[in-house]
């Protein structure tokens, strides 16, 4: 048994990111208050609800853990093995305008390994788990991704950081070459559910730069239990706090690796 392996621990990550999903309802389409974190970053009232319940559940259930979360951040030292790694609304700028296209997603990091991972979409009631060793799953349908073996016939999925404006050519010349290899390309506005679309295989790969660890924990363990591959951007191995990343099917990973090395090498950031 992983060090994860207890099941208690996804027992309170599904629980978690239910009742997110709940608080996320019920505040959605409402008048409730948005303020900026930056030029285009927001946080609701919502986001911050959400963590300070998914904060208690977690404190009440496992106190001696730690806690890493969008809104009011972690420990400046680790006490713990293990750290929750927590986004309560993935998609916030969604939310924030009535489009149902967001989740709340949950993990759990024991001495630096992802082992419990869960992502809840309320809009579709559709939640995604995993535990490393034990594969991946969608309302206890287990996940497997896609076989498509060729970057053309690929639908791929990415999003843009918040300091898009600041490095607009290189973030939309990636976006471009891509564009131009593949069958299509999508933006959802939520990295969680975009990874979580790997694992399911509605979508081939998805990359992104610019994440922070509470974006992608969650769904890059589904994509690894569904049977995809995940490295950083550069096909190099995958490190959580760098927040770039590049997840696929596996089959089309090095086709993708190699439009994003090509598209570096040219020097048109």
């Amino acid at each position: 048994m992983s060090e994860g392996g207890d099941p208690s621990y996804l027992t309170t990550a599904v629980d978690a990111v239910r009742r997110a999903g709940a608080l996320q309802m019920a505040g959605l389409g409402r008048a409730i208050d948005i303020r900026k974190k930056g030029t285009i970053d927001l946080v609701t009232e919502v986001d911050l609800a959400v963590e300070h319940m998914i904060r208690a559940l977690i404190a009440e259930r496992h106190p001696d853990h730690d806690i890493l979360a969008e809104e009011l951040g972690g420990p400046t030292r680790p006490r713990s093995r293990y750290c929750w790694i927590v986004d309560p609304l993935d998609g916030t700028t969604n939310y924030a305008h009535g489009l149902p296209l967001f989740c709340c997603t949950v993990a759990l990091e024991v001495d630096g390994v992802l082992e419990v991972g869960a992502i809840y979409d309320p809009t579709r009631d559709e939640l995604f788990t995993a535990e490393r060793g034990k594969g991946a799953y969608l309302n206890g349908v287990r996940l497997q991704v896609s076989q498509t073996a060729a970057l053309i016939d690929a639908l791929l999925v990415t999003g843009f950081p918040y300091a898009v404006q600041e490095k607009l050519v290189e973030l939309v010349g990636l976006f471009s070459a891509f564009l131009g290899e593949s069958r299509a390309v999508r933006r959802l506005g939520s990295a969680a559910l975009d990874i979580a679309y790997v694992a399911a295989g509605r979508m081939d790969g998805f990359w992104e730069q610019g994440l922070n660890a509470w974006d992608i924990a969650a769904g890059v363990l589904l994509v690894e239990e569904a049977g995809g591959h995940v490295t950083g951007l550069d096909g190099g191995p995958f490190v959580l706090r760098t927040g770039r990343i590049l997840a696929t099917n596996g089959l089309i990973h090095d086709e993708m690796r190699r439009v994003v090395e090509g598209f570096y090498s040219t020097g048109r950031t």
